[in-house]
């Protein structure tokens, strides 16, 4: 079935703003993309996510075929018996329920019985671990809860109207802690144990099903794809294959590899993740990443340009000095009310270069250790992928050359998460067993790498963060 000058739409609900991009649904050709910002905060209403999307769609949509929501993984959107929203949806990088998962964790047996159940072992961000605190902190919504669904699920149930039926798909399902990518099945038990009471889950669309149709923002019908989490909207547009780590550089860091199997840490550091295709991604999520250069960059008082001057003129190790960057917390390794700090602080080492430097080490820091988790359960690293806003400062990637031991990849700047859900609505559009391999999505060349890797920095940051937390 030929797709010629037909055109598809991806879309990006993520923690910071909305973005569309439409695609030729053959070649993968940009044709226009716009954005919009969300709110500020961990927690927001549902509507303002639709209302953003719904002040740029006119127009943009506009002789489009299909169209696919990617969207931030975990959030959790609470729906009573009218699908009415109970109360604002709490977000991945809420780390409020850090008890209530704690306490989950132990009634079910221990971390190992949680890898078994769903192959991850649930922290704060997973859907699970609110539902928990949600129950115990707010009892009166927790029994107005029937339904519970996921950003994307959201989005893709306002596009086809209010009498459709909720959809999600394995991917962005892998991350509640209550669907197990190894089976393909929800873990009702598991939804009982958290919030007192069963509820009525999406339905779990096949990687390339039509999920309905829509005809809003524009006079031609759309075909509508289930859509997705946006890790896995990001690895689709990447054609992400076993072999391939993919290191993102966004409001959280994230590394994650193509499996053809499933996975299962009881450590909790791999999330056992779904993919788009019918795969699997095992993945691990630090919380601080780019915001940890920004807020340097803020208090050096210094632009991005400066910011990476600065870190080229220090030494690799800048000088001793060691940066412990969970400003926020921590998600990988568990740790949220930990707090960022400097160690081997010297008058010889204490100045701007060095802090810069530092920053971005220590940003890769729990990176590297992440690709190392992924290795543990079965992941053979043959390159890494890097991607993120970040990812396209000069000092970025050289930093990253001497932490990882393996050739990176920087491939051009590009909305992946939306492009990925681009992929996903012309594999829907067109029929086939596989998605479309688009060659010509992006303009720009490639950067490569080869490792220069110096050992002792990564040996350091683990022996602070082990005298420091165990």
């Amino acid at each position: 079935m030929s797709n010629s000058s037909r055109l598809v739409a991806g879309v990006d609900s993520s923690t910071q703003s909305v973005k569309i991009v439409v695609r030729d649904a053959e070649t993968g050709k940009l044709v226009r993309q716009t954005k919009a910002p969300h709110p500020d905060g961990t927690e927001v209403d549902p509507e303002q996510w639709w209302s953003a999307l719904s002040d740029i769609a006119p127009g943009v949509l506009e002789g489009v075929s299909a169209i696919s929501i990617a969207a931030q993984q975990h959030g959790m959107v609470p729906l009573d018996s009218g699908n009415e929203v109970v109360r604002p949806a709490i977000l991945w990088n809420d780390t409020r329920s850090a008890q209530a998962c704690v306490q989950l964790i132990d009634e079910l047996g221990g971390p190992t019985e949680w890898a078994n159940a769903v192959g991850s072992v649930p922290v704060a961000a997973f859907t699970v671990s609110k539902l928990r605190w949600m129950a115990e902190h707010e009892p009166e919504n927790a029994q107005r809860t029937t339904t519970v669904v996921l950003p994307h699920d959201y989005l893709t149930w306002k596009l086809l109207g209010s009498s459709a039926e909720f959809t999600t798909d394995r991917g962005d399902a892998s991350g509640t802690g209550y669907w197990s990518a190894a089976t393909g099945e929800y873990r009702h038990d598991l939804v009982r144990l958290a919030l007192g009471h069963d509820l009525e889950l999406p339905r779990v669309a096949q990687p390339a099903e039509i999920a309905g149709h829509t005809r809003l923002f524009t006079e031609n019908s759309i075909a509508v794809a289930p859509g997705t989490g946006d890790n896995m909207g990001a690895a689709l547009a990447l054609g992400v294959q076993p072999g391939d780590v993919v290191v993102s550089l966004g409001t959280s860091g994230t590394a994650y590899a193509g499996s053809l199997l499933p996975t299962s840490d009881p450590s909790g550091f791999v999330a056992g993740f779904a993919d788009a295709t019918g795969k699997f991604l095992p993945l691990v999520c630090t919380l601080n990443a780019a915001r940890i250069l920004s807020a340097t960059a803020g208090m050096l008082n210094v632009d991005f340009n400066e910011f990476a001057r600065l870190a080229l003129s220090a030494q690799p190790g800048s000088g001793g000095l060691t940066f412990i960057p969970y400003l926020d917390g921590e998600r990988t390794p568990n740790l949220p009310d930990a707090r960022g700090s400097l160690h081997g602080l010297t008058r010889e080492n204490m100045t701007a270069e060095n802090l810069a430097r530092s920053a971005i080490e220590g940003m890769f820091g729990g990176l590297v250790e992440a690709v190392q988790a992924l290795e543990s359960v079965g992941v053979v690293a043959q390159r890494v992928i890097l991607i993120g806003g970040a990812a396209a400062n000069s000092a970025v990637s050289a930093v990253a050359a001497t932490m990882f031991n393996v050739p990176i990849e920087v491939p051009p700047e590009g909305e992946y998460v939306a492009d990925g859900a681009a992929v996903q609505a012309a594999w829907a559009l067109s029929g086939e067993v596989n998605p479309p391999e688009w060659t010509s999505m992006n303009l720009g060349e490639t950067r490569y790498l080869d490792p220069v890797r110096v050992p002792d920095i990564q040996e350091r940051y683990q022996e602070i963060r082990s005298n420091l937390f165990g």
